[in-house]
């Protein structure tokens, strides 16, 4: 019998434990065979997550008027459900937590599934100013990840800067421009629906710094600013027109040619007159946030043109914007875990085929799936591929390379417990749920998140867990 430990559950981390047990019998179901290739007779899955609650970004990424993206989690919950896997959570992995080491005294294989939790940086003048965040930081904010700093971001501000344009870009200015009404009707926690119902802010700038042919959003993404009930989109044709492929789009992708259709037919509408506006703005570079009586008051670009070799260089020509809030969305990175390899240049743990390596060397027991593996890159279902990949070495390696036997044999959860974590179990996470439903109740609205520690340790241990 094969005992895994995943770290991480997120997607990739379920996709993991969805996948090893594909390959056992499922022991609710005796007549139910795993696949011919099954390696070990019996394989359980231990999915272990640093927070209380499940899902990773699917809950805590996800824009909240996302709704359908957000039903993942009945998929995900279908796995963590099965008598198979078992989830605890708020257990902390490597430093103040349990050591990669100790795991594999535990279990026979340990999958690590942390995705790339920190941002990249701009590394510009002014970046630090109060009222410059990662996008990161306020898409905690609004969607109650119990780490979120207290900020309630939009206070006192006029106008923001998202710089960059991909998708998380496109949510935040959504978000930004979105009515608190339509809002409502969503699991965002009370306190940030309250924040944007008393927003000043009346305009939100995404601004790239090449054009909008190489723009990373996709196109749904993209319509959807048009959608919004108090808001329209502002762009400029003659800024457009910079790109070569803007007047004949005919050669690129179909992904980023909808793009350009898109952006060609709102280049050609008139004002709206809506109380807030969406400004997309291209070839514009960050060289500074500017100081306005000790925050920041303002971005500085520089205008770029492409070079040709699909960059861009600067042209010397500036441009202030205002902004009291400046959010950068330009791409993950991941960060090292005590007591495991990291590659800081790529930002992943250094891995074959999903095996770690330390110092060049297939490290036994230990693997990686997901975006600590292969970087931040990809959609949700890209995790399924890379999570099979990771698993096949896995058993691979557990029929022809085994392990020798583990020393400890008792349940790793009382293992655990004596290294004094109180992991939140599956029941704990479903008293979570019930305490969400109820916060929302009394607010006369659906299920609304908890978002902070204490609101969710005690709702997990509320009659469930000692």
């Amino acid at each position: 019998m094969l005992h895994v430990a995943v770290v991480g559950s997120g997607p990739s981390g379920v996709y993991t434990a969805q996948t090893l047990v594909s390959h056992a019998p499922d022991r609710a179901h005796p007549g139910a065979a795993g696949p011919e290739e099954v390696g070990p007779q019996d394989i359980r899955v231990d999915v272990l997550d640093r927070l209380p609650c499940p899902y990773g970004l699917v809950r805590y990424g996800v824009a909240p008027d996302h709704e359908k993206i957000k039903s993942l989690q009945n998929n995900l919950r279908t796995v963590l459900d099965d008598p198979r896997v078992r989830f605890l959570g708020g257990v902390q992995v490597g430093a103040d937590g349990v050591r990669p080491d100790q795991l594999l005294e535990l279990y026979d294989a340990v999958v690590y599934c942390v995705g790339a939790a920190t941002d990249r940086h701009l590394g510009i003048p002014g970046e630090d100013l109060p009222g410059s965040w990662s996008a990161t930081e306020f898409v905690s904010w609004y969607s109650a990840h119990p780490d979120a700093v207290e900020d309630t971001f939009v206070r006192d501000v006029r106008s923001a800067v998202v710089i960059g344009v991909g998708n998380v870009a496109v949510d935040v200015c959504r978000i930004l421009a979105r009515g608190a009404d339509d809002l409502r009707p969503t699991d965002i926690p009370q306190g940030a629906l309250d924040a944007l119902a008393r927003s000043t802010v009346r305009d939100v700038h995404m601004v790239g710094r090449r054009g909008p042919s190489q723009a990373k959003f996709t196109t749904k993404e993209l319509r959807e600013l048009a959608t919004l009930r108090e808001a329209e989109v502002a762009v400029d044709a003659e800024e457009l027109a910079l790109d070569p492929d803007w007047a004949d789009p005919s050669s690129l992708p179909a992904p980023n040619r909808r793009n350009v259709d898109v952006l060609h037919s709102w280049a050609e509408l008139p004002p709206q007159g809506h109380a807030r506006r969406i400004h997309l703005r291209f070839f514009l570079r960050p060289c500074e946030l500017l100081d306005v009586g000790g925050r920041v008051g303002g971005v500085r670009f520089e205008r770029t043109l492409p070079d040709g070799r699909g960059g861009v260089h600067g042209t010397g020509e500036f441009e202030d914007i205002e902004a009291q809030l400046v959010l950068r969305s330009v791409g993950y990175r991941g960060v090292p875990l005590d007591g495991l390899p990291f590659d800081t240049a790529s930002g992943t743990v250094p891995n074959a085929a999903g095996r770690v390596l330390r110092d060049g060397r297939v490290a036994p027991g230990e693997y990686v799936a997901g975006w600590i593996k292969r970087g931040p890159t990809g959609v949700i279902g890209t995790n399924r591929p890379c999570a099979k990949e990771t698993v096949n070495s896995l058993l691979e390696d557990a029929t022809s390379h085994p392990r020798p036997p583990r020393e400890h044999t008792t349940d790793p959860l009382t293992a655990l417990r004596a290294l004094g974590l109180r992991p939140v179990e599956w029941t704990g996470w479903q008293s979570i749920e019930r305490a969400e439903a109820a916060l929302g109740a009394s607010l006369g609205r659906g299920p609304v998140k908890i978002p902070d520690w204490a609101g969710l340790l005690a709702a997990a241990r509320n009659g469930t867990e000692d």
